[in-house]
């Protein structure tokens, strides 16, 4: 029995009556195998289940035959998200890959989920991404982009955090979601901007300071596109400081604070030349180089997630809008993400769901590393 498959068949089953005239599973099945070989909609599944019959016939029963759009849509309007999500890590547990490193979480608004006739605005979702793996490890709803804080330590509380570096950018600096972090064994690095103000202010100013003695520095240089940006990557373990009585009334301290960092970029486009400063806090003394990656490291769910999606699976413009649907088809969107990441690592996303929806043979292949 396939991993993936196994964590699929544990999911409640919402239909009632002869609405169940379908297995879960095999609807499930054929919607990410759909999914993986470039289906987008539940119209999508529908047509490739006709057209691929003798493919799924080879691995599912389909006592009830194959389901129509319709079976597809009302599905993933009542299936639960919360327990669809949870299949996302049990599938990487399964295979291992799970682990420790940087867990970069961020929110994505999905574009045209809104429903102008229900009043409801765009769903936005807070995703937990595995830097190393480049897979999505868990996902929570947040409705809009006010409440992504708490959707984060909802999705944070979820998570074994055990010997991870969470990383999160200026939204996330709060002291409730560092002491989560810390709670579920994982330590914490985010990026300090003026929503804290008073903290902003000091450490860019330390930084600034020529008389400052920070614990490391470490420099990187990336050229591309006619481009030079030379980054300065900067660290200070020194944080008695911020932590004194001397502080401000009132102030939110994270708890764990250990460093303080700096990464100042310096851009030359043709002939021109900018700098940029950003400022960061965590939880753990990290020397230059590691900070550096750790940086590094958040931007790929940006590159390696949300941009593959909006991309290779045209996202933004999934227009399901009633009820779970959006949740549930952006699970099974990062669930195929997942798969595909697994097979064939020579060749790309792109051409993998190509010649996954051209080939049967090439389908199966990709479907195998599920086992």
């Amino acid at each position: 029995m396939l991993s993936i498959w196994s964590s699929l068949a544990s999911l409640p089953d919402p239909r009632t009556g002869n609405a169940q005239r379908h297995h879960l599973l095999d609807v499930l099945t054929i919607a990410l195998t759909a999914t993986i070989c470039g289906a987008e909609s539940c119209v999508d599944f529908a047509d490739f289940a006709r057209d691929r019959e003798a493919l799924f016939r080879d691995f599912l029963e389909l006592p009830g035959g194959l389901p129509s759009h319709d079976t597809f849509s009302r599905l993933f309007r009542l299936l639960d998200p919360v327990a669809f999500g949870r299949c996302l890590g049990q599938f990487l547990e399964a295979l291992g890959e799970a682990g420790a490193g940087v867990i970069a979480i961020d929110g994505k608004t999905l574009r045209r989920s809104f429903d102008r006739a229900a009043g409801r605005s765009a769903l936005h979702v807070v995703t937990a991404f595995a830097t190393d793996t480049r897979m999505a490890i868990g996902q929570v709803t947040a409705g809009d982009k006010q409440s992504e804080i708490i959707a984060a330590r909802t999705l944070l509380g979820l998570l074994d955090l055990k010997g991870s570096l969470v990383t999160g950018d200026a939204l996330h600096c709060q002291a409730a979601t560092a002491d989560l972090v810390q709670q579920r064994g994982g330590d914490w690095l985010f990026t300090l901007k003026a929503n804290r103000p008073v903290q902003h202010t000091e450490v860019a100013a330390w930084f600034l300071d020529p008389h400052a003695r920070p614990d490391g520095e470490h420099t990187t240089t990336d050229a591309d596109h006619g481009r030079i940006e030379v980054r300065r990557h900067v660290v200070s373990h020194d944080v008695g400081w911020m932590l004194s009585d001397r502080r401000h009334p009132g102030e939110a301290r994270l708890p764990g604070l250990a460093m303080i960092g700096m990464v100042e970029s310096t851009v030359t486009r043709d002939g021109k030349t900018a700098t940029e400063r950003r400022f960061y806090l965590a939880s753990a003394a990290m020397h230059a180089e590691r900070f550096a990656r750790a940086v590094r490291a958040h931007w790929r769910i940006e590159n390696s997630l949300h941009w593959v999606l909006d991309v290779a699976f045209d996202e933004d413009r999934a227009r399901n809008r009633r009820d779970h649907g959006p949740e549930n088809l952006a699970t099974l969107r990062k669930l195929a993400l997942n798969v595909l990441r697994t097979a064939r690592p020579d060749i790309s996303i792109r051409r993998k769901r190509k010649r996954s929806g051209w080939s049967d043979d090439f389908a199966r292949s990709v479907l195998g590393q599920m086992r």
